[in-house]
C-alpha cells in the first residue's frame, strides 16, 4: 500500500529550543493518535547504547513512515535526533570552570556550571601572554644580554622561540583533531600516543609545571627582598649562605600563604589574574616607554669604575677617593673600603686602589649613544670574577682573588657559559599550553587554540627579540652584566631603563610572579587529577579524589611538597634548568605525536587546522632534544630515566587502556611490514625456534583442561616467537558464538596465571577434526606461521565410549607430517612442573633413534634456559646396531654435540637382534584380537565399558594365554565374542599362575597367523621400552623419536597400541616428530 507524505515549509527554528521540541511532540502526537507498543516487551533485554543514542523515544516521533526501521531505533539512532545531539553537545572541565555556588529557596547549596563563553583573546591570548612574560623577562634577560651579547642572546631566544612555536605548530594540529576535554596537553599526547606515553610526559609536564611555582615563588622573594624591603632579612645577606636562607624561610612561608590561597578557592585566582596580567602589560609599556625617553634624556643611574672594575655603590655616596671640605682633604667611604689606617698617619691600601683612578659613568647612556656595538658580543667570566668594561685603561697589579673577595667589587655569583644561560632562559617560553588547558572554557576550542597560541607565541617573541636589542642598545655592558643590579644602588638592572619611574617594574615584576605562582599551583594539581582520574598509574588513585566543589586537595598537598623542594634549593639559577628539561621533554613529545599520526595517515586524523607538516614536528621533535642536552645533559639524562621508568610502571602495572592511540598506530604499520618481509624468504636455520600452535582441550565448564600444558608451552618459549593456543568448540558459531567468547577469556586467564605469552583462538566447527585441521592450515598470519604443533597425548583412549578421541590424534600426526610440521606430544602432561616449581637435580633423556632435523637437540636446550628445568643435565642416548661400531658412534657423537655447542652426555646403548619373545607375541595377539573384535562386533555401551578390563591387565599381567583358539582362516585372527565368552574369560584370569612354559609353545600354530609386521613393531617397542625404562625411568623428562603413523588407516589403532608400550612405564615423556627440515647448525 502506497505511502502518502506531505511536504510542509519549516522555519529555520534552532532544534535545542525546548518550546519548539515541545510543539512538534504535540502536532506530532495529534496526528498519531493510536500508536503501537515500544520496541521492547516485557521479556526482552534491551542493548546497550551510546551517550549520543536515546531509547526513551516513542513511535510517534518516527511515525509509520520509519516502520521498516523500527527494529533497529534503540541501537541507531534516527539522524534527526543524532544531529541534534551532537550540536549540542558541551564539553564540562575537570575544575577548570568555575563552579558558581547559589543557594536555593529550600537552603540547599547547588552548583550552577556555566558553559564555555570564552572566545580567542579572552580564553588563550592572554592566559598565554601571562605565562610566557614573567620572571625571567624581568630579573634575567638583562643578565643574559650582558654576558651572551646581542648577537649570542637572539641565538638563544631564536631557537627557544622557535622550539615553542614548532611546538604550537604541532599542538594546534592535535587540538583541532576533535574535541579536545580538559587536561590540556596530557589529554592530548595520551589519546595520541597511548597511555605509557602518556602518562610518563603528563607526569613530566606535572612536575615541569610544579618546580615553575618553585621558580616563580623564588623569584618574587627575589624581588622582594633585593629590591622592596632589603631590611627584611632574617640572616645577614653579606654571609655566602645568609641570602639563599633568607628565600627559603620567605619562600617556604609565601609557599604557605598561597597554597593557602587556591585550597579556599580558585575563583580568587581567577579574578585577581586579570591584575596580574595588567602589571606585566604596564611594566612591558613602562620599559618601552623608558627606551624612548632614554634616547633623549639619559637616566640618573650613575655607576662608579676603578680602572676598569665595577664598584657596589650601595655602600658609598659619592665616587671619590677623597674629597675637601674647608680646604681640609678627607678620605670618602669609598676610601675607607679599601684602605685600613689612619688617613693622615700610616694608611695601607689595596694596590689596585692606589694605582687607578675612579671613574663615574651613565648606567643608561640612551639608545643613541652607540653602547650597542660593545655589547654586540658576549662577555663570559668564572666564578668570583670582577665584572670588568673593556676599553676601560686600568693598571694591572698582581692578582690576589681572596682579597679582592672582600673589597666593594661587582662579582659572577656562578661560571657563565652559553648553555647555562640556555637553561635558564628557556623558562621564559614555556607557558604556551595555556590555552589547551582551557579548552574546555572556549566557546570554539578548535578555532581559538591554534589562532591565540600562535598569535602569543609572535606577540611574545617580538618582546623578548626586542628587549634584547634595546636593552643592549641602552644599557651599559658591565650594568648588564651585573645580576642584581649591586652597581646601580641594589636597583633592579631592566628597572634603571623604566618610564616615570622604576617602581613601575619593580611592584609590576613582583605582582606578575606572584600571579604566575598562584597560576602553577591551581594548574599543576588539575594535571595530577587527570593523570590519577584515568588510572593509569594504581599508586596515584588517591589523588583523583577532589572536594565537593572539585577542588583536587590531595593534589595540591603533593604539589606544594614537591614545590617546597625547588624551593629549598634557593637559587632560581639552579631550578631554572630543571624545569626547562620537563618541558621540553613534554614539547618533544607533542612534536612526535604530531609526526606519528601525519605519517601514518590514520582515518581519524583529520585536523581542521592544515597549515602543519610532519616534517616541521620532527624538526621541533629535534630542536627539544637538542635543547635538553645543550641545557645540561646529566638533567636530560635525568629526566630521560625518570619518564623511562613511568614508562615501564604503567606498561607493566598500569591499567590497559585503549585509546587508538599513534603508537598502536605505529606497532601495526610495522608489524605489517614485518610480516611482508617475512614471507619473502623462509626463515634460516640458525633463526629457526619453535613457533607453536597449541592444541587445547576444554572440559565441559569450557576451562582449561591440562593446564600444565600451557606451563611447558611458557618453559619451552620464555616469551620468544610466536604462540597460538587454539582450541575447537563443536556446533555451529551463530549458537555457539557466546561459548567461544567466554572460552577465549577462559584461556586468556589461565595464559595469563601460567605466564604463557602469546595469542588465543578458539573456533567453532562442526566437529573437532575438522577445527583441528582448520588450525593447522590456517593458524598464523603471513610469515608468521607456526611451525611446530604440541598437543597432549589422549589419556584414557581405550576406555573412552568414542573412538574419536584417539582417531583425531592420528588425523592429527598425518596433518603436521603432510604441511610438514614438526610434533610434540606431551604425554602425562598433569604430572609435568609448574612454573613455580625447582628441579633442583635430575637429567633430561634425549633417546636419538632416528635422524629428525636435530628438533631433539634443540628441545632440551631451550627447556633449560628456564628456571624450572636449569639445574637439570642433558643426556643424549642413540641406538646401535649389531654391524654398528658403537665407540666411533660415541666419537662421532661427542664432536657433533661440541661444533653444536651444547654440553651434554652421551651414551649409545646396543641393541641384540635376539629372537621375538612370547610377550611380544601375546602383546600382539592381544592387539589384533582387540582391533577386530572392535570392528565385527556392535557392543552396547555397558559391554564396551567392560571389555578392555577383560583382554588384559597390560601393566602386570605378561604372558596371558588364551586357550581357546578361534579357527584361522587367513593370514589375521577372526573370532566370534559372545557376552558368555566375555564373562569365561574374566574367569580363567585366575587360572593364568598355572600356566607352565609347555603351554607357551602350543600357541605358536597361532603366532603364525598373526601379522609379522605388527609382530616387528611391537617387537621393536618392547624391545626399545626395556630398554628406555632401564636407562631413563628416573629422569625428570624423557624425549623420544615418535614413529610416523601408518599408511593404511586401518591399523590406527594398533599405532596407538605401538606408542602405549614404547613410552609404558615413563612418567613425564615428550614424543617429538620433526617437520623434515634442519633446526640446528653447527656453523655460526
Amino acid at each position: 500500500m502506497p505511502t502518502n507524505f506531505t511536504v510542509v515549509p519549516v522555519e529555520d527554528t534552532p532544534l535545542s529550543e525546548p518550546d519548539y521540541d515541545e510543539h512538534i511532540l504535540k502536532e506530532e502526537d495529534k496526528e498519531e493518535p493510536d500508536m503501537v507498543a515500544g520496541p521492547y516487551s516485557g521479556e526482552e533485554t534491551p542493548r546497550e547504547t551510546s551517550s549520543l543514542i536515546s531509547t526513551d523515544h516513542d513511535d510517534s516521533i518516527y511515525g509509520k513512515n520509519m516502520a521498516l526501521y523500527e527494529d533497529e531505533m534503540d541501537s541507531t539512532p534516527m539522524v534527526s535526533s543524532l544531529l541534534n545531539k551532537l550540536a549540542n553537545y558541551t564539553n564540562i572541565t575537570q575544575g577548570v570552570i568555575e563552579h558558581e555556588e547559589a543557594e536555593s529557596e529550600d537552603g540547599i547549596q547547588r552548583v550552577a556550571v556555566k558553559g564555555p563563553q570564552m572566545g580567542t583573546f579572552i580564553g588563550v591570548f592572554l592566559p598565554c601572554m601571562q605565562n610566557i612574560l614573567g620572571v625571567i623577562l624581568f630579573l634575567r634577560l638583562t643578565w643574559i644580554v650582558g654576558t651572551a651579547g646581542i648577537m649570542e642572546a637572539l641565538a638563544v631566544v631564536f631557537m627557544c622561540c622557535s622550539c615553542t612555536m614548532l611546538t604550537a605548530i604541532s599542538m594546534s594540529a592535535i587540538a583541532t583533531n576533535g574535541v579536545v576535554p580538559a587536561g590540556g596537553s596530557y589529554y592530548m599526547i595520551s589519546r595520541a600516543l597511548g597511555p605509557e606515553f602518556g602518562g610518563a610526559v603528563g607526569l613530566c609536564f606535572y612536575l615541569g609545571t610544579t618546580f615553575a611555582g618553585s621558580m616563580y615563588i623564588l623569584g618574587t622573594m627575589e624581588i622582594f627582598l633585593t629590591y622592596i624591603m632589603p631590611t627584611a632579612t632574617v640572616f645577614n645577606a653579606e654571609e655566602p649562605t645568609g641570602m639563599q636562607n633568607n628565600m627559603r624561610i620567605y619562600g617556604t612561608c609565601c609557599l604557605a600563604i598561597m597554597t593557602l590561597v587556591v585550597f579556599v578557592g580558585v575563583k580568587y585566582v581567577n579574578k585577581l589574574a586579570l591584575i596580574f596580567l595588567s602589571c606585566v602589560v604596564l611594566s612591558i609599556m613602562a620599559i618601552y616607554a623608558g627606551v624612548i625617553q632614554s634616547a633623549f634624556k639619559p637616566s640618573n643611574f650613575q655607576i662608579c669604575l676603578l680602572g676598569n672594575r665595577t664598584l657596589q655603590n650601595s655602600k658609598f655616596d659619592k665616587c671619590l677617593k677623597t674629597e675637601v671640605i674647608d680646604n681640609v682633604t678627607h678620605p670618602t667611604q669609598l676610601w675607607k673600603l679599601f684602605c685600613e689606617g689612619d688617613f693622615n698617619g700610616n694608611a695601607t691600601c689595596d694596590e689596585y686602589f692606589t694605582h687607578n683612578n675612579l671613574t663615574e659613568i651613565e648606567a643608561v647612556p640612551g639608545l643613541l649613544s652607540g653602547v650597542i656595538s660593545d655589547n654586540m658580543w658576549g662577555h663570559y667570566g668564572q666564578y668570583r670574577a670582577v665584572v670588568e668594561k673593556k676599553g676601560q685603561s686600568s693598571e694591572r697589579v698582581s692578582d690576589n682573588t681572596d682579597k679582592d673577595i672582600s673589597m666593594p667589587y661587582v662579582f659572577n655569583d656562578i661560571a657563565t657559559f652559553f648553555t647555562l644561560l640556555v637553561g635558564i632562559y628557556f623558562p621564559s617560553v614555556t607557558g604556551i599550553m595555556a590555552g589547551s588547558n582551557r579548552s574546555g572554557d572556549l566557546r570554539d576550542p578548535q578555532r581559538s587554540i591554534p589562532t591565540g597560541t600562535i598569535l602569543a607565541i609572535v606577540t611574545t617573541s617580538f618582546i623578548y627579540i626586542s628587549c634584547v636589542v634595546l636593552f643592549g642598545a641602552c644599557i651599559e655592558g658591565v650594568v648588564l652584566r651585573d645580576k642584581y643590579g649591586d652597581s646601580v644602588k641594589k636597583t633592579l638592572v631592566v628597572a634603571t631603563l623604566a618610564w616615570p619611574s622604576s617602581w613601575v617594574i619593580v611592584i609590576g615584576s613582583f605582582f606578575s610572579c606572584c600571579g604566575a605562582g598562584l597560576q602553577s599551583l591551581t594548574g599543576a594539581p588539575r594535571i595530577l587529577q587527570a593523570i590519577a582520574r584515568d588510572g593509569i598509574m594504581p599508586f596515584l588513585q588517591v589523588f583523583g579524589h577532589s572536594k565537593a566543589n572539585g577542588e583536587p586537595t590531595w593534589a595540591l598537598l603533593l604539589t606544594a611538597a614537591i614545590c617546597e623542594i625547588g624551593i629549598l634549593i634557593a637559587s632560581l639559577d639552579a631550578v631554572a634548568p630543571i624545569l626547562s628539561m620537563f618541558f621540553l621533554m613534554c614539547y618533544l613529545f607533542v612534536n612526535l605525536a604530531c609526526a606519528v599520526q601525519t605519517l601514518l595517515r590514520t582515518p581519524n586524523w583529520r585536523p581542521r587546522f592544515k597549515f602543519y607538516h610532519w616534517s616541521l614536528s620532527f624538526l621541533g621533535m629535534s630542536l627539544s632534544l637538542s635543547l635538553m642536552f645543550v641545557s645540561s645533559w646529566y638533567y636530560a639524562l635525568v629526566v630521560i630515566l625518570i619518564a623511562g621508568c613511568i614508562y615501564k610502571y604503567i606498561e607493566y602495572r598500569g591499567a590497559e587502556k585503549e585509546w587508538g592511540d599513534g603508537i598502536r598506530g605505529l606497532s601495526l604499520n610495522a608489524a605489517r611490514y614485518a610480516l611482508i618481509k617475512l614471507e619473502e624468504a623462509p626463515p634460516h636455520t640458525k633463526n629457526w625456534r619453535p613457533q607453536l600452535l597449541v592444541l587445547l582441550k576444554l572440559d565441559s565448564d569450557l576451562g582449561v583442561k591440562h593446564p600444565r600444558l600451557l606451563s611447558f608451552t611458557s618453559q619451552l618459549k620464555a616469551g620468544k616467537g610466536l604462540t597460538i593456543v587454539c582450541s575447537v568448540l563443536e556446533g555451529t558459531y551463530m549458537a555457539r558464538g557466546a561459548d567461544a567468547k567466554l572460552s577465549e577469556q577462559n584461556i586468556k586467564a589461565a595464559m595469563a596465571k601460567e605466564k604463557t605469552k602469546g595469542f588465543c583462538h578458539v573456533v567453532v566447527s562442526s566437529n573437532q577434526r575438522d577445527g583441528f585441521s582448520h588450525l593447522i592450515q590456517s593458524a598464523g598470519l603471513g610469515g608468521m606461521k607456526h611451525n611446530a604443533v604440541l598437543v597432549a597425548w589422549p589419556a584414557n583412549w581405550k576406555q573412552s565410549e568414542s573412538s574419536l578421541s584417539w582417531k583425531n590424534f592420528i588425523e592429527t600426526v598425518r596433518e603436521t607430517t603432510e604441511a610438514h610440521q614438526a610434533l610434540l606430544v606431551a604425554k602425562n602432561i598433569d604430572t609435568f612442573p609448574t612454573n613455580q616449581d625447582r628441579l633442583a637435580e635430575g637429567t633430561i633423556d634425549v633417546w636419538w633413534i632416528v635422524h629428525d632435523g636435530g628438533l631433539l637437540m634443540l628441545l632440551p636446550f631451550l627447556l633449560r634456559q628456564h628456571k624450572v628445568w636449569r639445574k637439570c643435565k642433558m643426556r643424549i642416548f642413540t641406538v646401535a646396531q649389531m654391524d654398528d661400531n658403537s665407540i666411533q658412534m660415541k666419537k662421532d657423537l661427542q664432536m657433533f654435540l661440541y661444533h653444536l655447542r651444547l654440553d651434554a652426555k652421551v651414551e649409545v646403548v646396543e641393541m641384540h637382534a635376539g629372537d621375538i619373545s612370547a610377550f611380544t607375541y601375546e602383546k600382539t595377539l592381544v592387539m589384533e584380537q582387540r582391533s577386530q573384535m572392535l570392528k565385527q562386533m556392535q557392543l552396547s555401551k555397558t559391554e564396551r565399558e567392560r571389555e578392555p578390563q577383560l583382554i588384559h591387565d597390560r601393566n602386570t599381567k605378561s604372558h596371558a594365554i588364551l586357550n581357546d583358539k578361534p579357527t584361522p582362516t587367513s593370514d589375521r585372527v577372526h573370532m566370534t565374542w559372545t557376552k558368555e565368552k566375555l564373562i569365561s574369560e574374566r574367569n580363567r584370569q585366575h587360572r593364568e599362575a598355572n600356566m607352565t612354559v609347555r603351554d607357551i609353545f602350543n600357541m605358536k600354530p597361532e603366532w603364525e597367523n598373526l601379522d609379522q609386521t605388527n609382530v616387528r613393531r611391537m617387537h621393536t617397542a618392547v624391545k626399545l621400552n626395556e630398554v628406555v625404562v632401564n636407562k631413563s625411568q628416573g629422569a625428570q623428562l624423557v624425549l623420544l623419536n615418535m614413529p610416523g603413523p601408518p599408511k593404511n588407516k586401518g591399523g590406527d589403532e594398533n599405532y596407538m597400541e605401538f606408542l602405549e608400550v614404547l613410552t609404558e612405564g615413563l612418567e613425564r615423556v615428550l614424543l617429538v616428530r620433526g617437520g623434515g627440515r634442519e633446526v640446528i647448525t653447527i656453523y655460526s
